[in-house]
């Protein structure tokens, strides 16, 4: 065995290292975990010559240059990175090839309403403080830092034993890489176990459409895009590009940051020009400026990260359409100079996409982020040979277009083979009208009649105090009307649930008494609760004057946001409250309430409201000639599970709410008043929360499961 692991090249050594940790991951499971102490301190050995090395070879590099040399480097490194991001970007734009035709819809989510984040790129790449910018790991400013010094260096006259401090120290630094990158079995092999122990593989499932297509746009870039552009326009051959690319990748895979293997890739590609006869002063100068610069710009694994985003209006049943996509590449790319975990919410939020969404990227991105990593480090190679190439005139710009062209072509053929593969191989069923009528009420429940039908009180009755009627028959009495959801409505087990259900639960609890649910007609509501057949009117009632001189509302407990309901191909078209008022023949469907009310008229002016009965008229195609519903965005949104081939709008600019309330009778103050001090008890206690998490937003309470492993799911030997 030692003569075998002797006789293993660095490369096969980590990547044996890689294969083991993960298979003692799997062996031990969580336990695992513990490991993860060796592979930090690994990380952290490597980290330590990170910083240093970025200002030093950057500083150093520059200063030693003249003026005309250092605006080359400049020039043809950034039209090398340009042209990658170019091919990133149209590969995004490749993605939905890929996605199978499901139908797909969600619940309502805050980001619908939220105001679109700003990005500081004043502080991300000016620093105020430089030693600040170098202690917080501000990769960007650090580097702007390094620039600015290294070419004002350049004016400098007595700047030759600088230069040279520079290029020691630089050397040095390289050096104590070589020794630390020595451990990398060990860390590599501490990291992968970690990782394979303690992922949660199962949670991968909702992802596996998402994360089928990254692998497959991961492997035409990383190993047939970039490794190309170095064989077919220099002198380096493909095999070249790998030997060289190949341990930086792993290590980068296994570390999970592509930081901690910059002075590898600088190493390893000088010795590779000095193999070729090619490292001189100029091409080591420009490495030197490439590496640290480049990995402060956004990477061809970055950009194809920030796909998510492109999915994740897919699996909500609302994908980005053609006008979307040039703005989303424009943000795409911006944000992502931050870090993905910046760029994700930030798009999330400006598409108006739910940012529960976030979570199920955080979950993939334990799987994505080790392979943006691994092609950032291949990216790396790549820019220092082209650049270096460009340097000495050996670069042919017109085949890397070439490869370019080549390489988009290819993906766009995969990703119409890998929808067929997927439609066909991954079983999928629409959930989203299922899972909204199989909810049930959170907590334990009090005594309910679901199909209550009492008689109204005796008109000696009506004029006594309701809240004394209520305890003294020991039943609450409570009315809903149809066309509830999510508020109040019948599920596939015959209860009647929601929001409001949820609510009247916790009322009924606190007041001592059971539940009578009495289905009613919403027009007779006012003589229903007047006569005592009910006692209150629950099912997301909007608050308006007209309806006050009917009943008497209790305090608001919620504000729904007013939105449009459109079919999905038409969500961009409605994005913008401002474009909405200049567009011209607008027709929306509106209820009768909506319409008596005046706020489908004062909200939008310029147009044509059509009367419906019931939102199920809109849903259901009866209305010719109609571009979207006005609705609340809370309700609206259930009802999109119900119909998931329309998607809910609040366009950007509108701003407008209604307050929602229960329903009471007149003249029973007592009544009103002690149902105002309970809704006050209520959301200072939380419940109204929990319920709107639940019903509103569609969150589930999940406990942890353990993870799967060998030694407790078949051996048996732990718990």
């Amino acid at each position: 065995m030692k003569k075998f692991l002797l006789n293993l090249t660095p490369f096969q050594l980590v990547l044996l290292s890689l294969f083991l940790g993960i298979i003692v991951g799997i062996f031990l499971g969580e336990p695992a975990g513990k490991l993860n102490i060796l592979g930090n301190v690994y990380i952290r050995l490597l980290q330590m010559t990170v910083i240093p090395y970025i200002m030093v070879s950057l500083i150093g590099g520059l200063g030693r240059l003249d003026f005309d040399t250092a605006k080359l480097v400049g020039l043809r490194g950034g039209l090398i990175i340009l042209l990658i991001w170019a091919v990133a970007a149209l590969a995004l734009l490749l993605l939905p090839l890929a996605f199978p035709k499901w139908p797909s819809a969600s619940f309502f989510s805050t980001n619908m309403v939220s105001e679109i984040p700003k990005l500081n790129f004043v502080d991300l790449y000016i620093p105020a403080n430089p030693f600040y910018a170098m202690a917080n790991t501000v990769v960007p400013a650090i580097v702007f830092f390094s620039i600015f010094l290294g070419v004002v260096l350049i004016t400098v006259e007595r700047k030759r034993g600088f230069i040279l401090s520079m290029q020691n120290l630089s050397d040095a630094l390289m050096k104590m890489a070589s020794v630390v990158a020595r451990l990398a079995p060990i860390g590599i092999f501490a990291l992968s176990a970690a990782a394979a122990g303690t992922l949660q593989v199962e949670e991968l499932s909702k992802l596996q459409v998402y994360l089928w297509v990254y692998l497959a746009v991961w492997l035409i870039l990383a190993f047939f895009t970039l490794p190309m552009f170095v064989a077919k326009s220099t002198p380096f051959s493909y095999n070249d590009v790998l030997k060289e690319a190949r341990i930086a990748m792993v290590t980068a895979f296994a570390a999970g940051t592509v930081l901690v293997v910059l002075p590898m890739i600088a190493e390893k590609t000088k010795a590779l020009l000095e193999r070729k006869g090619l490292r001189n002063k100029t091409t080591v100068s420009a490495i030197d400026a490439l590496v640290p610069t480049a990995y402060s710009f956004p990477g061809a694994g970055t950009i194809l990260g920030i796909g998510f985003v492109i999915f994740a209006a897919w699996f909500i049943g609302s994908p980005l359409t053609i006008s979307d996509y040039p703005i989303f590449c424009g943000l795409g790319i911006v944000s992502a100079f931050g870090t993905l975990p910046v760029a994700i919410p930030f798009l999330l939020d400006f598409f108006k996409l739910p940012s529960d969404l976030f979570e199920l990227y955080m979950i993939g991105s334990v799987f994505t982020m080790r392979f943006v990593t691994a092609i950032a480090a291949m990216q790396g190679v790549v820019i220092c040979i082209l650049g270096a190439c460009a340097m000495m005139n050996r670069l042919t710009w017109k085949k890397m277009a070439g490869v370019s062209l080549v390489s988009i072509a290819i993906i766009a053929l995969s990703m119409l083979g890998l929808r067929e593969i997927l439609t066909r191989t991954i079983p999928y069923k629409y959930t989203g009208y299922r899972t909204l009528i199989n909810m049930e009420l959170l907590g334990p429940t009090v005594k309910t009649n679901n199909d209550a039908n009492p008689r109204p009180l005796a008109p000696g009755e009506r004029r006594l105090s309701r809240l004394n009627i209520i305890k003294k028959r020991g039943v609450l009495r409570v009315g809903y009307a149809k066309d509830r959801l999510p508020f109040a409505f019948k599920n596939s087990n015959g209860h009647i649930v929601g929001y409001d259900m949820e609510l009247m639960q916790t009322l009924a609890k606190d007041m001592g008494v059971s539940l009578d649910v009495v289905r009613i007609d919403w027009d007779k509501v006012s003589d229903e609760l007047q006569s005592g057949r009910i006692d209150i009117a629950v099912g997301g009632i909007s608050v308006s004057p007209q309806r006050a001189l009917k009943f008497t509302f209790s305090k608001s407990y919620l504000d729904e946001y007013i939105g449009l309901v459109v079919p999905d191909f038409q969500r961009s078209r409605f994005s913008s409250y401002e474009d909405i008022l200049a567009m011209e023949n607008l027709r929306l469907a509106v209820t009768a309430f909506r319409y008596r009310e005046g706020a489908g008229r004062r909200l939008f002016p310029n147009a044509k409201l059509v009367v419906i009965d019931s939102p199920r008229d809109f849903f259901r195609g009866k209305l010719k000639d109609v571009d979207a519903m006005i609705y609340t965005a809370q309700t609206a949104t259930a009802w999109t599970l119900v119909y998931p081939q329309y998607t809910v709008i609040v366009p950007t600019g509108l701003k407008a709410k209604s307050p929602v309330a229960f329903a009471l009778p007149n003249g029973q103050m007592e009544w009103c008043k002690f149902i105002d001090t309970w809704i006050d008890s209520i959301v200072k206690a939380g419940v109204g929360q929990i319920a709107y998490n639940h019903w509103i937003l569609g969150k589930e309470e999940k406990r942890r499961k353990k993870r799967w492993s060998v030694i407790k799911d078949v051996l048996h030997w732990t718990r």
